[in-house]
């Protein structure tokens, strides 16, 4: 393929300064695939403005324990970086990052694409399973954009969906956990219990038929495969934000659990995160090390994110150059 290829990473974002917390909260609540109930059209920006002014001083407290800022931004465009020069060692791409929620938006990535002249773009999401909460969201939101400058003419997209029972995706999450596991004692490490833990989500998404909670039951249970290990292993769930029924058992009460029940030594395994960001480095991190602490936990310990893993940028590049031959097989069709 001597056509260059564009690479959109889709991200939540986060926020870059403390300033940025409030409007960053905003966006996020503004979405309506984020609240959507019946009639919440009627007064979505004024709920989404209520929640964020209330909500901005405590989440700015949790960004000051962990540098003043969110670190998502810096790793998905050192992701960018590393996927675009593994890429060009076997096709001409350019990768650019369109975040939902904050700077680079999705305008911004669009912007560059048009100035670029790229004809053939490749989403691909930094969230390994589908949800109709971010996939969906991030994809809505660049239709939606493209929609407002006329569609690009002739800008071929093609969208890769979800990946988490990706084989060298998986074999990113066994490399963390091996290394994880290796900073317990050697004779402790058979008594560690692995704490898988994924962001919740609502249960109407569930009922409504999201996938989310499907696919991450079955990309834990590809990794413990893969992984070949024998220790016990847990799915629990984080972030539940509102007062409406969420995916259970929560991480917090897992910990409580297991903790009532003796168990001294924890390695959490944040699942369903690309990249390290507050829900890793302060809720997991900080707030639930605490809790495990407080209940006799000896040793807990936290993978780290996938962020500049080679297995993982590798994995990216398999997924886009996988779905870059569609493009060719397109092209060669239509020249039949």
């Amino acid at each position: 393929m001597n056509e260059k290829i564009g690479v959109v990473l889709l991200n939540l974002g986060g926020p870059d300064s403390l300033e940025a917390v409030e409007p960053f909260l905003y966006n996020l609540f503004v979405d309506p695939d984020i609240i959507n109930f019946p009639g919440s059209f009627l007064f979505r920006e004024w709920l989404a403005k209520l929640i964020s002014s209330k909500r901005h001083p405590r989440i700015q407290e949790q960004y000051k324990q962990i540098g003043g800022k969110s670190p998502l931004k810096a790793h998905t465009l050192e992701q960018a970086d590393l996927l675009e020069k593994k890429l060009n060692e076997k096709i001409p791409a350019k990768v650019y990052v369109a975040m939902r929620y904050w700077h680079p938006f999705t305008e911004e990535a669009l912007d560059e694409i048009e100035i670029d002249g790229i004809k053939k773009v490749i989403l691909l999401p930094l969230y390994p399973q589908y949800s109709k909460a971010t996939t969906a969201s991030s994809v809505k939101e660049w239709e939606k954009q493209l929609k407002l400058r006329g569609g690009l003419p002739k800008l071929e997209t093609k969208l890769v969906e979800h990946y988490y029972d990706f084989p060298p995706y998986i074999d990113a999450f066994v490399e963390r956990i091996n290394q994880g596991l290796e900073k317990f004692p050697a004779e402790k490490r058979d008594s560690v219990h692995i704490l898988f833990s994924a962001h919740g989500t609502p249960m109407k998404l569930v009922r409504e038929g999201d996938p989310y909670s499907g696919q991450i039951c079955e990309t834990v249970t590809a990794v413990m495969q893969r992984g070949g290990w024998k220790q016990t292993y847990h799915l629990c769930f984080q972030s539940k934000v509102g007062p409406q029924k969420w995916l259970t058992p929560s991480t917090p009460k897992t910990i409580e659990e297991l903790a009532a029940r003796a168990v001294k030594n924890m390695l959490v395994v944040p699942i369903a995160f690309a990249s390290d960001h507050l829900e890793t480095l302060f809720e997991v991190g900080i707030e639930f090390r605490h809790l495990a602490k407080e209940r006799g936990v000896e040793q807990f310990e936290v993978t780290l994110g996938l962020n500049d893993s080679d297995k993982f940028i590798g994995a990216l590049a398999e997924l886009v150059l996988n779905k870059a031959e569609s493009f060719e097989t397109k092209t060669a069709s239509a020249s039949n």
